[in-house]
């Protein structure tokens, strides 16, 4: 089975899951609105220009979770699918996963995002598999802490490694990657079919560059 595999943020939704589940929190009251905005505000422009540590990103995104338990995250998490992802599903993103399904193809989700926001979503698209930002749960909360590889920049190759080498019966060949970012170029480099989605200026310049299809999902 050929693997198709998929960014989620700005390449299957209209929009980045973790910065508008950070703007539902301050919406909602969850965390201290202007802190929070302006730190999710910051964050986000530093992941867009290549240059953001995910170590520091994830100490500040983390930190509001620990605070409830799981069955109050869930909730305030369905009403954020329903008033918030749903809304921003793409149609022609939904199709791509649909053609590949129909192929016989594999078809995972690698986000940068952490789990607990993208695996509602992930579900929404049916796909195989997902890897994302796994974190660590302790007497129903999350402690704030990662577990594993943060699947950022070189870390999607990291952890795709690992989960092949968990699966043998998968490999790399005639493999697929979709994604919106430079930051996930990486990744790009490893697959035999890299496609550019609605790509930021530096990933759009190296696809044109390099040959590669640049397509769009809007």
């Amino acid at each position: 089975m050929t693997l198709a595999i998929f960014d989620l943020d700005n390449t299957l939704i209209a929009g980045d899951s973790d910065a508008l589940w950070g703007e539902f929190m301050a919406t909602n009251g969850l965390v201290d609105s202007e802190r929070f905005r302006e730190g999710n505000h910051r964050f986000y422009k530093q992941y867009q220009q290549g240059v953001m540590d995910i170590r520091e990103y994830l100490d500040f995104c983390l930190e509001p979770l620990t605070q409830y338990s799981l069955e109050a995250l869930a909730t305030w998490h369905g009403q954020f699918m329903a008033q918030v992802i749903s809304p921003i599903l793409l149609d022609k993103a939904l199709a791509r996963i649909e053609h590949h399904r129909q192929r016989g193809d594999y078809i995972m989700i690698i986000t940068a995002t952490n789990r607990f926001v993208t695996k509602p979503i992930a579900d929404q698209f049916k796909v195989d598999a997902l890897l994302a930002i796994d974190l660590e749960i302790s007497d129903n909360r999350y402690t704030g802490n990662v577990t594993g590889i943060p699947t950022y920049q070189q870390g999607k190759v990291l952890r795709l490694q690992e989960w092949l080498n968990q699966h043998p019966e998968h490999s790399m060949a005639g493999s697929y990657f979709y994604s919106d970012s430079q930051n996930d170029l990486p990744l790009l480099k490893k697959v035999d079919n890299p496609v550019a989605v609605d790509p930021d200026p530096e990933l759009k310049s190296f696809a044109e560059a390099h040959g590669w299809p640049v397509i769009s999902f809007r």
